[in-house]
């Protein structure tokens, strides 16, 4: 079943084409480009008789979910059927949302795309010459929506502007060994940044940067499987209070450290159960403190409490698409509002949760796009 959610606006016709319009009256509403969805039963989390806390509102396979076209654009798929050309996610691998425009990072096409839903429109960063990517992976945004990017080839993290303008890099491959993730915090002074190591090296490791001048502070952790060392590290977030969770996958737990570096607690253990990991990927935070950690193995996301209790999960494994349903989870972040994406790299998609007290018509996700005359 298809559970994505419709919403429909009018568009303006040109004169010209007047009587069609006349004549298809009934087809003056049409599906709003971003949003062309089947009305459905919700999808709720948890089931009843649990207490709803988020709905399924939609997925994001490529640029056609998002941009609106204009009034003769709009007016040709009604009479012909035919939807204009997507162009679609290839292989997504992290998200990183800001007042509604979604960055995604594609390593396959070998840039970030930009899916702007208030203003119905996609757009790339790291194409051209001037800050072109090689292959992108961790990616985070800082309050005023500047862009960070880990680039795992140049070993590198390259920063945007919000509209995609290259601004600077930081660090360089003499700083890492295998790349993996960038988090940034909020007032975009800090960078923490996750240098998964791997089976010849020891540098398992969280290094940090000035976020503006690039310069080197300090490190914290190193392999090992005690309190603060790490086993292929692979994502950090960081917490309301600005603890730093850090995913540890090789040891399959997530570890809290305060904002310094220093080692708190952890949370979790190899396991089936809930409450344990397989293979968790990435991390991310709202702005109750609660942690959610995705895991590729078990093909969903757990949220936990900020002391690293569990409060529920989301998703299933599954070889057959559909919402919630997972093969390679891999991404996952929670926007200003609440809305929770999470990316699957199998099935090429970013399904989008909303708190269940949260109308679709709320927050930066709820804005509409105008059509472009």
């Amino acid at each position: 079943m298809n559970n994505r959610i419709s919403f429909i606006r009018k568009v303006a016709v040109p004169a010209t084409l007047t009587f069609l319009a006349l004549l298809l009256a009934s087809c003056a509403q049409v599906p709003d480009g971003s949003l062309k969805q089947k009305e459905s039963k919700a999808l709720i989390f948890p089931p009843p008789p649990d207490e709803p806390r988020f709905v399924y509102e939609r997925t994001i396979y490529g640029s056609g979910d998002v941009v609106s076209g204009d009034g003769d654009s709009v007016l040709k798929e009604i009479l012909t059927g035919q939807s204009r050309r997507s162009e679609p996610l290839i292989k997504p691998y992290a998200v990183a949302v800001h007042r509604g425009r979604i960055f995604v990072s594609d390593s396959a096409d070998r840039f970030v795309k930009a899916y702007d839903v208030p203003e119905g429109r996609a757009f790339k960063i790291g194409d051209d010459d001037n800050g072109r990517l090689v292959k992108p992976l961790g990616l985070d945004v800082d309050a005023e929506g500047n862009l960070y990017i880990a680039d795992a080839t140049a070993k590198s993290i390259l920063v945007y502007d919000r509209d995609g303008r290259y601004l600077r890099k930081l660090a360089g491959p003499n700083y890492f060994d295998r790349l993996s993730s960038v988090t940034v915090d909020r007032k975009g002074e800090r960078v923490y940044v996750v240098d998964i190591g791997g089976v010849a090296s020891e540098q398992h490791r969280v290094r940090v940067f000035d976020a503006q001048s690039g310069k080197h502070l300090y490190d914290f952790g190193k392999r090992g499987k005690g309190p603060g060392e790490f086993n292929l590290p692979r994502d950090a977030a960081i917490g309301r209070d600005g603890q730093i969770y850090v995913v540890d996958g090789g040891n399959f737990r997530v570890q809290v450290f305060d904002a310094n570096g220093k080692y708190l607690q952890a949370f979790g253990s190899v396991g089936k159960q809930l409450g344990n990991f397989a293979r968790p990927k990435e991390v991310a935070t709202d702005r109750e403190g609660n942690v959610y950690v995705i895991d590729s193995a078990f093909g969903n996301f757990q949220i936990f409490n900020p002391d690293g209790e569990l409060l529920m999960f989301i998703g299933d494994r599954s070889e057959q698409d559909g919402p919630a349903r997972y093969m390679l989870p891999s991404g996952i972040y929670v926007d200003e509002d609440g809305r929770i994406y999470a990316v699957d790299q199998w099935f090429r998609k970013i399904d989008v949760f909303r708190p269940y007290n949260m109308k679709h018509t709320d927050g930066w996700l709820g804005k509409r796009p105008v059509a472009r005359k």
